[in-house]
């Protein structure tokens, strides 16, 4: 145990109101807290981290590839979105290949679990545009998935009915606001942008496409084993999909033409109508990213770091949060995730 000197009750600020910043907010705030939440962009969030990202709830998957530490925090993130949010789709997710990926679907289905194989005729059941595409798949019932552009505002919401104040084109640091409430606590969910005081945070280029196409229909994410990178489907609303993602160690802005490629190309071998969907955005995002690419709660007494969620932004936030508020209220360390610095 380790017991920060301020009190259980002290006031919260927060940086950031990505995915991360905002869940810490929102469960501060339902423990009574009084948070204040800085963002320095404007309440449409185009500059931030979140708005570029897939919005996948999958823990399972994430296992053939990340370490058990992000599986284990996941799994506990599941548990908090379906409280919290309990319209938050938990369709499942599925993982298809085509025949020259065999192998690596089967080594796919090695890494992972609480899956079942669902045979051609499953799979047309499960998702009937995906009829004849593929001779089978994997289906992760326990999954989910959410559109980040809806659910942050919904989490931005709940973060004022449960009494916290939103602060947008607030730019301010961390030293600002412990000068301003010597008392009060400050938690630090900046993203990259916080590589002024954290000079181990890299940015991972993931670049994203949406389109528009009213041919196919999916009730789930869909990923297609890649040589490169996993490359998914995601359906959204009104009938758009959104197409990602790549993981580039660069931290330039934009989609390249390779990339566009490659996703295009995704989407048409997963379903040759989305040949004829319509290009709505092109955009990437810069994931945060220690060299360990594993989250981290940095506790420096009232000063307080939750960053590095590289690709797992929405699966790992609520999990996070959940354990810094443990560490302000009771002075619980998670020593997998938390550094005393």
């Amino acid at each position: 145990m380790y017991q920060t000197t301020k009190r259980p009750d002290s006031p919260v600020s927060i940086i950031g109101a990505g995915i991360a910043g905002a869940w810490q907010a929102l469960l501060f705030a339902q423990a009574g807290h009084a948070v204040t939440l800085h963002e320095r962009g404007d309440a449409a969030m185009t500059d931030a981290t979140s708005h570029w990202a897939g919005g996948m709830l999958a823990p399972y998957c994430e296992a053939e590839v990340a370490e058990p530490i992000i599986s284990r925090l996941g799994l506990r993130s599941l548990d908090i979105w379906r409280r919290e949010l309990p319209d938050t789709p938990f369709n499942g997710s599925l993982v298809v290949s085509h025949p020259r990926e065999r192998n690596d679907f089967e080594r796919f289905a090695r890494m992972t679990e609480n899956h079942r194989r669902l045979d051609a005729a499953g799979l047309a059941e499960l998702e009937p545009s995906l009829e004849g595409r593929f001779r089978d798949a994997l289906f992760f019932p326990a999954e989910g998935h959410v559109e980040p552009r809806r659910v942050l505002p919904k989490l931005h919401e709940r973060i004022r009915a449960a009494g916290g104040t939103i602060k947008f084109s607030s730019d301010v640091t961390a030293n600002d606001l412990a000068n301003l409430d010597p008392e009060g606590i400050v938690i630090d969910c900046r993203g990259i942008s916080a590589r002024d005081e954290e000079s181990e945070l890299r940015g991972v280029k993931g670049e994203m496409i949406l389109i528009e196409s009213h041919e196919v229909q999916l009730a789930r994410p869909v990923r297609l084993i890649h040589p490169r990178w996993p490359l998914y489907v995601i359906p959204r609303e009104n009938g758009l999909f959104m197409l990602g993602a790549t993981s580039i160690e660069a931290e330039d802005t934009g989609v390249s033409v390779r990339s566009a490629l490659e996703l295009l190309g995704a989407a048409y071998t997963v379903h040759p109508a989305f040949g004829e969907a319509r290009i709505v955005e092109f955009g990437s995002g810069l994931r945060p990213a220690y060299p360990d690419n594993l989250p981290r709660i940095g506790i420096r007494d009232s000063k307080i770091s939750v960053n590095g969620l590289y690709r797992h932004g929405f699966l790992l936030a609520p999990a996070l949060a959940e354990l810094t508020l443990a560490y302000v209220q009771r002075g619980q360390i998670d020593n997998e995730v938390m550094q005393c610095l």
